[in-house]
Formats: structure tokens, C-alpha cells, sequence
């Protein structure tokens, strides 16, 4: 039991086994680059790319220059792939730490060139991004001759791979999947033309491993591996899939495993009277004599404030709902009817208790979101501690 107020428990062994269902999904066909960015979306990065890596992973993938140091600095000895590139000053620790930069401007070149020509020339590898429709990042293909242009001009770096990513990909007949991977095969085709064949290929995410099988079984008439990034279905969840109309498609989704719980204690408890108000404006006023117990909880921990008097938490196994707003630091439940409630008590916020089970999944109903952002939003100061 966790001394914490509150604290997330993370199964390593539910990561795990969802890493290995992905790999044994795409092989032989691909590798599994294992997305850990945005400290592993909420669960932890250090503890799940050590994990990950000790099943077998060789490849992971962060947003930035920052996130690929903790990993290194953490003893991870695989290839880390920095997908949003590098700032202006950080190709110094870009090479130092042998990290992996998308490139998609010259002056990513550029940067490079600088640091390499001072560590004795060598070759250093990178990744092309190619903006395929998303208009994100990435070079667009009418700037593509622009980049290889300037690759070709370079001395120190070699192209290793290239990859795009998909904009709707859960969605099993989207037109624009179509098209962006016609854009990725002309691009790449591009490349191979202009001496550049790159060794990896990558656009599948966690959807697209499901729904778009031919972007990363063949992509390409070369020799290339094929890498896919899952991400939020290592962590547990599926975005639902659907055809352009929006009717679903059931049974498509990997079975994967929830790897993270939230919990919380409860540290008062009172009985309240008919028509108390209760928290930050009276917006909940007590209906009946009830038994109110505080959370040691709140947004300042990453608990959306748009739960307020409309979600549950579980205690003792039954589902305890939100009542009044939530604050800062506390949230406020009702457990009239739940008897024998104690001061101490755990209460779930995600995941399960008894027979009944909260997921990111009901919260994103009440709050218009995805587990994405339900998961990353966990702040900091929530501890994150190994699933016993």
C-alpha cells in the first residue's frame, strides 16, 4: 500500500504483455518502435522503456532532445528516435547521446554539420520526416528536392529512414489515409531516384497497425525494414475504429491491458444535513441527510474539474459519485450508500476495485476527450510507483 495521498500504480507486466501482443501482430513483417514520449503518455518513461527494452525492444521514440537524454542518461541502450526534431543548440546532445532526429529543414542539416565536423566527420544518422497531409511538421513533397539537395551537400549524415504519420487512421475506409500513403510512396520514390534509399520505413501508429496492414507489410519495392510506433496501445487503450459514416467496427482492436491505475484516500468524513451546500460556490446542494467524504485529490493532480458532480469514483467495490466541484487539491464524493467507509480508505479513480472497473475511457465520456489526454494529464507530482 502506497503512502501516498494519492498515487498511480503502473503494471509493468501488463506493458509487457501488451508490447509482446504488438510485436507478435506485426512480425515478421515489422519492428516495434515503442513511442515513449511525454514521460511513456503518463506512466513513466524511465520504468517502461527499461521494461520494454529488457522484452526485447530496440527501438523507441520520443517528441524531443530532452525526453532522449533521460532515457540515455537512465542506462536505455537502444535507438531512440526523436520525432519533432531538434531546436536551434541542441545538436551538440543530439550526437553526444546518439539520439535519432527527424529532419525535415535544412537548417536540421545544418546544425548537424556543425556539431560532426568537430567530432571527426562521421556518418550520422538520421530520419526524413514528410509532411504526407497533416501539415504539421515534416517536408512537403513540393520541398522534398529542396532537403535531399542539401543532404546531398552534407559530408557527415546519412539518410536512415523515412516516415510520415497518419491523421485518421482509426477510421477503416478514410479517404485520406488513401492519400497520404500515395504521398509517402512518391516520396519515397523520390528518394530512391536521388541516391537516397532509406534502410527503415514508418507510418503505422497503434490504429493503423490494425486498419492499414499494407503500411508497414510493404511499403516499398527496396530492401527496408518496417517499423510501426505504437502508442497508446502499449499503454492499454484502443481508439475505437469506425468506417467515414461512423458506425463501429467491433472486434478489430488488439486486446490489450490497462497498465495504469489511479488511487486516492479518503481524509474526512461527515454527515451532512438536508440542503448543506457543499464546496467552491454551493453549486451541489445536499438533497438528504447524507455522509460526505473528501479526496485527497484534485485538478492540481490532473483530475478534470469537468467531473464535477457528474463522475464516480470506486470505494469498497461500489461506485461513489462526485458531488460539488472539484478543486485544487480536493474532490468531494457522496457514500451515503456505502456503509463502513473509514478514514484511510482507498478510493480508484482509473481502474478497477472489486467487480467494477473505471477506465480513461469513462472519464473521456463525461469530458469530451481521449485516454490520451486523461492519462497524460496525471501531473507530476502524482507518484508513479510498480503494480505489485
Amino acid at each position: 500500500m502506497s503512502s501516498s495521498r494519492t498515487w498511480a500504480e503502473v503494471s509493468l507486466s501488463a506493458l509487457r504483455h501488451n508490447y509482446e501482443l504488438i510485436r507478435d501482430c506485426v512480425a515478421p513483417h515489422a519492428v516495434v518502435c515503442a513511442v515513449v514520449k511525454c514521460d511513456a503518455y503518463g506512466h513513466g518513461a524511465v520504468a517502461c522503456a527499461r521494461t520494454l527494452e529488457e522484452a526485447g525492444a530496440t527501438w523507441f521514440a520520443v517528441t524531443c532532445t530532452d525526453e532522449g537524454v533521460e532515457l540515455r542518461r537512465a542506462g536505455i541502450r537502444g535507438r531512440i528516435l526523436l520525432l519533432s526534431g531538434m531546436l536551434a543548440g541542441e545538436a551538440e546532445a543530439v550526437v553526444e547521446h546518439r539520439l535519432t532526429p527527424a529532419v525535415w529543414l535544412p537548417e536540421h542539416l545544418q546544425e548537424l554539420e556543425r556539431v560532426l565536423s568537430r567530432n571527426g566527420g562521421r556518418k550520422f544518422p538520421v530520419h526524413v520526416a514528410i509532411d504526407t497531409g497533416m501539415a504539421r511538421e515534416g517536408v512537403p513533397l513540393s520541398r522534398l528536392s529542396v532537403l535531399l539537395q542539401a543532404l546531398r551537400a552534407s559530408s557527415s549524415i546519412c539518410v536512415e529512414g523515412l516516415h510520415s504519420h497518419f491523421a485518421s487512421a482509426e477510421v477503416t475506409d478514410a479517404e485520406d489515409v488513401q492519400r497520404q500513403l500515395a504521398n509517402y510512396r512518391l516520396a519515397l520514390n523520390e528518394m530512391i531516384a536521388s541516391g537516397f534509399p532509406p534502410a527503415c520505413v514508418h507510418l503505422a501508429n497503434s490504429a493503423a497497425i490494425i486498419t492499414e496492414a499494407s503500411s508497414w507489410r510493404r511499403i516499398a519495392d527496396h530492401e527496408a525494414e518496417s517499423l510501426v510506433r505504437p502508442g497508446i496501445a502499449l499503454y492499454g487503450y484502443n481508439l475505437p475504429l469506425s468506417d467515414k459514416q461512423g458506425a463501429p467496427c467491433d472486434g478489430k482492436a488488439l486486446p490489450v491491458t490497462p497498465v495504469l491505475s489511479w488511487k486516492t484516500r479518503v481524509i474526512d468524513l461527515r454527515e451532512v444535513p438536508p440542503g448543506q451546500a457543499i464546496g467552491y460556490n454551493g453549486t451541489y446542494t445536499a438533497p438528504a441527510a447524507a455522509r460526505i467524504a473528501t479526496l485527497s485529490v484534485g485538478y492540481g493532480d490532473g483530475l478534470s474539474r469537468q467531473l464535477s458532480s457528474r463522475g464516480c469514483v470506486l470505494v469498497r467495490g461500489e461506485l461513489a459519485p462526485i458531488v460539488g466541484r472539484v478543486s485544487m487539491d480536493l474532490t468531494t464524493i457522496d457514500v451515503t450508500n456505502i456503509p463502513g467507509v473509514q478514514l484511510g480508505e482507498e478510493a480508484v479513480l482509473i481502474g478497477r476495485q472489486g467487480n467494477r472497473e473505471i477506465t480513461a475511457w469513462d472519464i473521456c465520456r463525461l469530458t469530451g476527450t481521449i485516454p490520451y489526454e486523461v492519462l497524460c494529464q496525471i501531473g507530476k507530482r502524482v507518484p508513479r510507483i510498480e503494480a505489485v
